[in-house]
């Protein structure tokens, strides 16, 4: 088969640059990228096709095609639309028809179109409806994390409604997810819990209460080769640069002791605070481990992070008041992780020091972090809040250890839990990845729903795009949809 897979805004590259520099550049660009690959494995061809911008920030995302080296069967295919500079999801709407046309034409061109297009993350998706109706190839959905879930979040915090439209556009976000979904042939989701909470949100629930068929789990997994829990070749390289970073943030006689270890981007939903006012109001957990954080792109945090955006900065300064307070200097280091073989080896050289991974996510959707750190040898205690709880956790047993991160006790009795039983966890989570999350089996699902579609093909479907592009007042129209969806929870 030939499959395309659409991600606007994925700007990739054969060396995964700027990945976690960016809001824009997650999780879902792992998840794309490694069932691309595993799919190419399996004999397929496929396009991973995104949006070229020649902007100097980002030098790296001009040309038209790219590769991955050693994957002939996977090309990066770069459309132009919009400004030529690099511009934040939020402002791609509007851009996302001439996308589309200028994909069409591509097609044309090299005389052959995908027999399957796999759409991902809002944008993704309502560019492969639009491709549907264009040229009446079937696609799936994949939504990573859905727009509601979002607003819900930031509500929370008391920001204002319209505020918040003016800053995400999420009333474009929530039309292009309910289109995507109405017409998808699949909808792919990670967990059982995905599809029965996200989807199953009252801004969705009227058109997936009727598709319930139509939706697959595929749980993402883990690069098993790079992950790996046994040494490999590349992390004599990088084995240095960690024993120089703790020798320089840490107290001499704290040096063989475990780490607790926190690898995921500053933003306020990964609740780096919440971890680090945990483990301050904990002496034990003092004394049996100290902590890492990561933080891409700067040095020594102790000294200089003015390079860091400012809500990064915020959040810095946020955990440097708690260290001083707290008098854990000599107990905390900061480290810059960039690529994710350095990432690998990271996990690698904790492991060999019996350390654990953590994630304290306010809500995680699926939790890719924590697979990748079971897989490389550490045991994980992660949020209970999403995905997590299906993978750590089935028919009563447990692979990892799950934490209310609303609850700061919680989070250091679970630190502690892991560090006592290092071992137990260690096995249970590899032996878990290795059974149920690698990228070759998520792969599989998807070639094999796939090709269910493809030989059960019905006629063109009719697709009404609601003047998504063309009507000035859909805007408010969907807005005032949201506040009546609102008003109906509230109700």
């Amino acid at each position: 088969m030939y499959i395309a897979f659409l991600n606007p805004q994925g700007n990739f590259d054969k060396n995964d640059s700027f990945w976690t520099e960016h809001p824009d550049f997650g999780g879902q660009l792992v998840y794309v990228k490694e069932i691309a690959i595993a799919m190419s494995l399996l004999g397929h061809t496929v396009d991973i096709i995104t949006r070229q911008i020649h902007d100097n920030k980002f030098n790296v995302f001009s040309n038209k095609f790219d590769e991955y080296l050693g994957y002939r069967n996977v090309r990066i295919v770069r459309i132009p639309c919009g400004p030529k500079e690099f511009i934040n999801k939020e402002q791609l709407w509007e851009h996302l028809e001439e996308w589309t046309e200028n994909i069409v034409k591509f097609f044309k061109e090299q005389e052959m179109k995908p027999d399957f297009i796999t759409g991902h993350y809002g944008d993704g998706g309502l560019a492969a409806t639009m491709l549907k109706q264009k040229l009446n190839i079937p696609y799936s959905f994949t939504g990573h994390s859905l727009g509601a879930q979002k607003l819900d979040k930031l509500r929370l915090k008391g920001e204002n409604l319209e505020t918040l439209e003016k800053k995400y556009h999420f009333a474009k976000r929530i039309e292009a997810e309910r289109t995507a979904i109405k017409y998808a042939n699949i909808i792919f989701v990670s967990t059982v819990q995905e599809q029965h909470q996200q989807y199953s949100h009252i801004f969705y629930k009227d058109i997936t209460k009727n598709m319930q068929d139509q939706f697959v789990v595929a749980p993402p997994g883990a690069n098993t080769k790079v992950f790996s829990s046994s040494d490999q070749d590349f992390d004599l390289e990088y084995y240095s640069k960690f024993i120089e970073i703790c020798n320089r943030d840490i107290k001499k006689d704290r040096i063989d002791l475990p780490y607790i270890i926190s690898a995921s981007r500053l933003d306020d939903k990964k609740n780096h605070l919440g971890l680090v006012k945990a483990y301050a109001s904990d002496k034990k957990l003092q004394k049996q481990a100290n902590l890492a954080i990561s933080v891409r792109g700067v040095d020594n945090v102790f000294i200089d992070y003015s390079n860091l955006k400012e809500q990064e900065k915020v959040i810095i300064e946020e955990i440097l008041e708690i260290i001083n307070k707290a008098k854990l200097k000599g107990k905390v280091t900061f480290i810059s992780i960039n690529s994710q073989l350095e990432l690998a080896s990271f996990y690698r050289f904790m492991a060999r020091k019996k350390s654990v991974f953590t994630l304290t996510a306010l809500y995680e959707p699926f939790g890719l972090a924590p697979i990748e750190a079971m897989s490389a040898g550490l045991p994980a205690v992660v949020t209970k809040y999403g995905g997590p709880a299906d993978v750590l956790e089935e028919n009563n047993t447990k692979f990892g250890v799950l934490v209310d991160v609303h609850d700061e006790k919680q989070i250091a009795e679970g630190l502690k839990e892991a560090l006592d039983n290092f071992s137990y966890y260690q096995s249970l989570g590899i032996e878990r990845v290795h059974s149920k999350y690698t990228w070759l089996s998520t792969a599989k699902t998807y070639a094999n729903q796939i090709e269910k579609v493809l030989n059960h093909t019905k006629s063109d479907d009719e697709i009404n795009i609601h003047d998504f592009f063309s009507k000035p007042s859909s805007i408010n129209i969907d807005l005032e949809f949201i506040k009546n969806k609102i008003r109906e929870t509230e109700n």
